[in-house]
């Protein structure tokens, strides 16, 4: 098992033993959030003025299109807090369940313009903005709240593997040939920072999601 997802199961006992009554709260476990710079997730607890951040890994700039047709840039994130993911609208499997939670903070957050929600194609030359429009439509996808993501194939694999972690089997060269397949959900702060990571198939893992990005809101007053 590797180390984030033991550094996961370790949170998530925390917080269990935190409540006698054994019922999941939606309440942070912590009142600031800690930073991630690499691929193990392992937790580094900054002030989020600390000048370790002005070096600290950010995701990049990138340029991809949306569902309906609009490019979408690290411009279009700024001063936003957001939760990224990669999918494919012809997935059989995990994705629909992972869509599915997905909704669940579209919800949360639909009038709440401080938050936004980026699912990337990992199948970019099937999925054009007519397919990704089509997914939108079925799955009752918001434009404003909820950017689905085609473009460059390369772009698309560099930002899951090499800036937001989110493979499961880091630490193994990949090329852009080799599939990109991920449950997670990342949580990316208003300075493009990553501050946790979650299993988008499990309902207890987006709830404690929704909290966390109420404890981030938090840092933005």
């Amino acid at each position: 098992m590797q180390t984030k997802y033991l550094t996961l199961l370790l949170i998530t006992l925390v917080v269990a033993c935190g409540k006698p009554d054994g019922k999941q709260k939606n309440n942070s476990r912590v009142e600031t959030l800690p930073f991630y710079q690499e691929a193990s997730f392992t937790p580094d607890w900054l002030e989020p003025d600390s000048e370790k951040l002005k070096d600290y890994h950010q995701i990049p700039d990138f340029s991809l299109i949306n569902q309906m047709g609009d490019t979408v840039t690290a411009a279009t994130l700024a001063g936003k807090i957001y939760v990224s993911d990669f999918f494919f609208t012809t997935c059989p499997g995990i994705c629909p369940k992972m869509t599915s939670n997905m909704s669940l903070l579209q919800e949360a957050f639909l009038e709440d313009d401080r938050v936004l929600l980026l699912s990337h194609s990992v199948t970019p030359e099937i999925d054009n903005v007519m397919m990704l429009q089509n997914y939108a439509e079925a799955k009752d996808i918001k434009a404003k709240k909820w950017h689905l993501l085609t473009g460059d194939r390369k772009t698309i694999y560099d930002l899951g593997r090499k800036s937001y972690f989110a493979e499961e089997d880091q630490g193994i060269d990949k090329t852009v040939d080799e599939f990109l397949h991920t449950e997670n959900f990342v949580l990316v702060d208003h300075n493009r920072h990553i501050r946790g990571i979650y299993n988008g198939l499990n309902k207890a893992s987006v709830n404690q999601l929704i909290a966390d990005i109420k404890t981030l809101k938090k840092e933005m007053l």
